[in-house]
């Protein structure tokens, strides 16, 4: 912990007087050029999970222009994801390393950023990912910390003890502060913060350009739909540590829902070629996905609609950027190309499947709830119809998405100002 003789403590305590005062934190004026370092990326099999980075990068560069930021990459090398990093954030370090079973770090570089960086941000996520992450901080530096944008649904002891330690706690949804405040975590500290991904701004139009192109998607003439399974089959992704009746449990849930919730998504895709006359894009969030397109999406489809039908192998956050943002309307499973459109000022419709966690509840809690179909209790035809009333008033639709970006922006200088009270700027 960083020792102060009398004149800097006698200096610190002046600026302090009548600030707020954080958990774990004692602020100690305001640095006018303040280094952050962020934990986050999370896997990249999926470009939500990515777009989770770039997001939180142009937050951070946005609002606190003055800081330098540390990237903690924490799924590793990805040679694709870290070119598209380097490429649209130049000032980024971006540092790799792993954290001991003693929550220490031993890496020179990762113990270069903990000596140079005066706060450490969890980036959003589906849980906090980088628990360990940031006790290795807490444990090795002594300096604050806190969550940005991360959902937070299952409270172990350990997780309490590193939460009440934090100097933010910024959750993706309204339910993950109720999910603190039953286990005894309140405070001024803890607001809700949408999902990073929202202030995604990277692009490559060079390579969605091409490829609109080349299938003949004009701007504004086709929609994005994204299938998903239930439950994510990371047995067949990756080696995971998951039990036989885990994996029984997970496919048998796939393959009991996979047709009955397709077949909604795939009558609004119908129904927006037999009226429009436009096109149709299918493509992944997730690498899986692209397996799946056929059998759920495209060969089902009535003769007459399935020429119009196009696909997309998976890609990378920047390009499905560029296309949702020449979509006319994103018709997602998942939970990211929604929010990537939106973050293009495209509306965007979220097909919302219960095992999918509390995260859906951020579109609720940002007033887009005429855009959220519980699949469970949603009919084909009211997902169609809901296409069709976009299509007849486009207007509103993007009056909308202009609404949503303007509460997201919101939140983020919000969290910002909560953030520069633990003295870092």
């Amino acid at each position: 912990m960083t020792q102060y003789n009398r004149r800097d403590w006698l200096r610190m305590m002046a600026l302090t007087q009548g600030a707020l005062l954080l958990p774990g934190v004692l602020k100690a004026g305001v640095k006018k050029h303040p280094t952050l370092l962020v934990v986050s990326g999370w896997q990249d099999v999926n470009i939500g999970d990515i777009a989770h980075t770039p997001g939180l990068l142009h937050v951070l560069e946005t609002f606190m222009p003055e800081a330098k930021i540390i990237l903690w990459k924490k799924s590793g090398t990805n040679e694709q994801v870290t070119r598209m990093l380097k490429q649209n954030f130049p000032k980024v370090a971006i540092v790799y390393g792993d954290v001991g079973p003693d929550k220490t770090v031993s890496s020179p570089e990762i113990l270069k950023a903990f000596e140079e960086a005066d706060v450490m941000v969890h980036g959003s996520g589906p849980s906090v990912v980088g628990a360990d992450n940031l006790a290795a901080w807490s444990k090795q530096t002594e300096k604050p910390f806190g969550i940005f944008g991360t959902t937070i649904q299952t409270i172990g002891q350990q997780l309490k003890s590193l939460l009440l330690s934090a100097s933010f706690i910024f959750t993706r949804e309204t339910a993950s502060i109720k999910a603190l405040v039953k286990a005894g975590i309140t405070g001024g500290h803890i607001l809700f913060v949408p999902d990073a991904t929202f202030y995604l701004n990277i692009c490559d139009d060079r390579k969605a350009d091409a490829f609109l192109k080349e299938k003949g998607l004009d701007p504004g003439k086709f929609i994005c739909v994204i299938p998903r399974l239930r439950y994510t089959p990371y047995h067949k992704i990756r080696k995971i540590d998951w039990t036989e009746q885990k994996i029984k449990q997970v496919e048998e849930t796939n393959e009991k829902y996979k047709e009955s919730d397709h077949a909604k998504l795939r009558e609004a895709m119908i129904a927006w070629v037999r009226k429009t006359g436009n096109k149709v894009l299918v493509c992944p969030e997730m690498t899986y996905q692209v397996d799946i397109m056929d059998e759920l999406l495209i060969n089902p489809l009535p003769g007459d609609v399935k020429p119009f039908v196009m696909k997309r192998g998976y890609w990378m956050p920047d390009e499905a950027a560029s296309v949702y943002a020449k979509a006319f309307a994103v018709l997602s499973f998942e939970c990211h190309s929604p929010i990537i459109a939106l973050a293009n000022r495209i509306p965007a419709f979220y097909l919302r499947q219960p095992e999918d966690t509390i995260k859906g509840q951020m579109y609720y809690d940002l007033g887009a709830t005429d855009w959220v179909f519980e699949i469970e209790q949603t009919t084909a035809e009211q997902v169609a119809d809901a296409l069709m009333k976009l299509v007849d008033d486009p207007k509103k639709a993007f009056a909308l998405v202009k609404t949503i970006q303007g509460r997201v922006k919101s939140h983020y200088k919000e969290a910002i100002s909560v953030m520069k009270n633990t003295g870092i700027g």
